[in-house]
């Protein structure tokens, strides 16, 4: 597919198609794009593999959330990229190209909503829908030096739209600037109540990242601490000395593969689809979850997940990084990318299992390049989160 430089390589072979609004509202004069993993009643939705593009029929209803920003006035302005079948943190698709992160150019742009956060970080729409199951929003979003939402599980619709691990996937969006990230909180969400009397301060949990994000996640939490007159405590988000954050990750990971054999792994028997091989490495793994290891996993998960929101209750926020470095260069592959994607994921699991809201706030390093501070808040204070940390901002 040849694609324009002023695209930013972000769309699919289906994608470029315009959906005006329904009637006027909160979001009139703004655009968005979709990530290809939601449906639009009348058009293909691809999943980031041509092969799922050729097996499935086109769908016959529209993901909720996007009926709901054309009724609040937004325009939709096409299908871009994602990773495949949103298996991926990085970014590049072997099928469709790596979306050009102008932010930081000649560095991934992260995913698996790669597409739109490459979309809406240069600027080509105001904002755009993703999802995050382990990252794949917060990690773009400190990627590309934009705003991102891992949103509370369940708190928006999770029907019509391709699933990887139903007990972890979130529909989700980035932004540009705070405002219209808040303007879309609130076309989409209500607001719940929360005053926040604790900020969370992992240490252990910050030294997972490089130290570019070391001064504003201190701003970050500083600023806070003076905006909500909240106490900071640094927190041991471990229950005990036998927990870890690998025995974290590997529970979400076991028990979210096992689901997404479930849910493909037929077709992908059938089909036999080309995937990268990351990603197709991730599917054999899948393929191989015994029973006991995914009940195993199951009972960490639901005790990982209690003691998580517990640790918050309802009066605490904790601020971690969005991602354990800066974006790797495009291309670049073996250990060093493994690693950071381990370390990536033992950050990201915290909400992910606690199926918590996490909002990630753009910054830039002394080079110039993205990093992203997240807010983690109790599960369903989206908007409350949205607001602190977007307030933050506008003071900062």
């Amino acid at each position: 597919m040849s694609m324009h430089a002023d695209d930013c390589g972000v769309w699919v072979p289906h994608g470029r198609f315009v959906l005006p609004p329904s009637q006027a509202g909160s979001l009139s004069g703004l655009g968005f794009v979709v990530k290809d993993v939601f449906d639009i009643a009348g058009y293909p939705t691809g999943a980031g593999n041509p092969t799922w593009l050729a097996t499935h029929p086109v769908p016959q209803a529209t993901h909720p959330v996007i009926t709901q920003l054309l009724a609040a006035g937004a325009t939709m302005k096409g299908k871009v990229i994602t990773d495949e079948l949103a298996y991926s943190l990085n970014g590049d698709n072997v099928h469709y190209g790596t979306p050009i992160n102008v932010n930081a150019r000649g560095r991934v742009p992260g995913g698996s909503s790669s597409g739109t956060a490459a979309a809406v970080a240069a600027g080509i729409a105001d904002f755009g829908l993703g999802t995050d199951t382990g990252g794949s929003t917060r990690v773009p979003a400190s990627y590309c030096g934009i705003w991102g939402i891992r949103t509370t599980h369940g708190r928006l619709p999770l029907t019509h739209m391709v699933p990887l691990h139903p007990s972890f996937d979130t529909a989700t969006w980035f932004a540009r600037n705070a405002s219209v990230f808040a303007r879309v909180a609130r076309a989409l969400l209500a607001p719940t109540g929360l005053q926040v009397r604790r900020i969370l301060t992992p240490s252990a949990v910050w030294g997972l990242a490089a130290s570019d994000f070391a001064p504003f996640l201190r701003s970050v939490s500083t600023k806070l601490a003076r905006q909500t007159g909240a106490t900071m405590q640094d927190t041991d988000v471990l229950r005990s000395a036998g927990d870890s954050l690998e025995t974290w990750r590997s529970a979400y990971v076991t028990m979210g593969a096992r689901e997404a054999w479930t849910l493909h792994g037929d077709w992908i028997s059938r089909h036999k689809p080309t995937f990268a091989p990351p990603i197709a490495s991730r599917w054999l793994a899948a393929s191989e979850v015994t029973n006991q290891e995914y009940s195993s996993a199951r009972a960490e998960v639901a005790r990982i997940r209690g003691h998580v929101r517990d640790m918050l209750g309802d009066d605490a926020v904790m601020i971690v990084p969005s991602a354990a470095s800066i974006a790797p260069m495009v291309g670049e592959s073996g250990t060093k990318i493994d690693d950071l994607r381990m370390r990536t994921m033992h950050i990201t699991c915290i909400a992910g299992i606690g199926g918590l809201c996490q909002v990630s706030i753009p910054f830039r390093n002394r080079d110039g390049f993205p990093v992203g501070v997240s807010v983690i808040g109790p599960a369903g204070r989206d908007i409350e989160i949205i607001d602190l940390a977007t307030t933050l901002a506008a003071g900062a």
